[in-house]
């Protein structure tokens, strides 16, 4: 265990507000006693407040005030945290082995009783992450790189149009995590404009040795929005579509990412949105099919017509 780790577990079994003597920590620790006064010296030099006292009954404690500081973690922050991590862990965070490490570091400096009660907590929840796809880490973490210091890269990257990727530069701005899948916003050189990649379609990747600029106030997640749900023009005509049917099925729908940014109106038994007409006869048709009987179409008419020949079109693809 290193120097820091010790002296750190030394100011977490003192933080516990009982006495600690030399002796416990060195076998805690399983380090020599007289290396145990050498931290504990550090540590008061340091300006961390270890009051000792001498006699039979004597021992290691902390100044009850310095007991109340930030840098130690209450048992519900502790849990919190450990959620947390479970959460990103599951989602496909890139940096998985960081966060075991981080959680078997709030392990090691709690006190018995804060290790008991947060296992207990971390226990009663458990995260079911999506199926794994292919690995990206290592492609997230280049990517993290080039977006810290600012270092276009070549990526090789497929599109859904052709079989073999294409080579392009791109200065990456900003990695985003979106509806289980990652991207990153990038300025892409061949097209001369920003645009957001899939992590997962890029087959391959490498520095280029030459450095850009990110725009001042950039923001990633706000760029990727905007693209998935431009703004209103005038030239648009949007419409409203009204649907009824089970509590369950509207809540669902209204939770949508793209419904629930055109919901107008919600009651108990039907929801108001206004969009694009064209989209509505084309993206929300086909969004509408798996709900089955569980909603029923109110208004437009010609939303009804556009359902009917969906459903033709998938008979008849299924009888050939």
């Amino acid at each position: 265990m290193a120097k820091m780790d010790q002296m750190m577990q030394i100011l977490w079994m003192l933080s516990s507000g009982r006495k600690a003597t030399a002796k416990q920590m060195a076998e805690k620790l399983e380090v020599n006693i007289r290396t145990v006064y050498r931290y504990i010296d550090a540590l008061c030099a340091s300006g961390v407040p270890i009051i000792a006292e001498a006699g039979h009954h004597g021992g290691y404690t902390l100044l009850h005030q310095f007991v109340e500081s930030p840098l130690l973690f209450s048992a519900e922050e502790q849990t919190a945290l450990l959620q947390a991590a479970a959460l990103a862990k599951e989602a496909g965070y890139f940096s998985g082995e960081l966060l075991d490490s981080a959680a078997s570091k709030l392990s090691m400096y709690s006190t018995p009783e804060q290790e008991s009660m947060v296992r207990r907590r971390v226990e009663g929840l458990d995260v079911i992450g999506a199926a794994a796809g292919l690995p990206e880490d290592s492609i997230l973490k280049e990517l993290e790189q080039g977006v810290i210091n600012q270092v276009s890269m070549e990526i090789d990257y497929y599109t859904v149009r052709e079989d073999q990727p294409k080579r392009r530069k791109i200065d990456p701005y900003g990695i985003i995590y979106w509806n289980g899948r990652w991207y990153v916003a990038a300025f892409c050189h061949l097209r001369n404009e920003i645009r957001s990649f899939r992590v997962d379609r890029i087959a391959g990747m490498a520095e280029t040795g030459s450095s850009f600029n990110r725009p001042a106030g950039f923001s990633a997640s706000a760029f990727f929005m905007k693209n998935l749900l431009p703004e209103k023009e005038q030239t648009q005509e949007f419409v409203p579509f009204v649907v009824s049917g089970r509590t369950g099925a509207l809540d669902d729908l209204c939770r949508h990412w793209f419904l629930g940014h055109h919901l107008a109106e919600r009651t108990s038994e039907r929801a108001v949105f206004f969009l694009e007409k064209e989209a509505l006869h084309t993206y929300v048709v086909h969004l509408l099919l798996p709900y089955g009987k569980s909603l029923q179409i109110l208004e437009p008419a010609s939303m009804k017509k556009k359902m009917l020949e969906a459903l033709y079109e998938l008979a008849d693809h299924y009888q050939k």
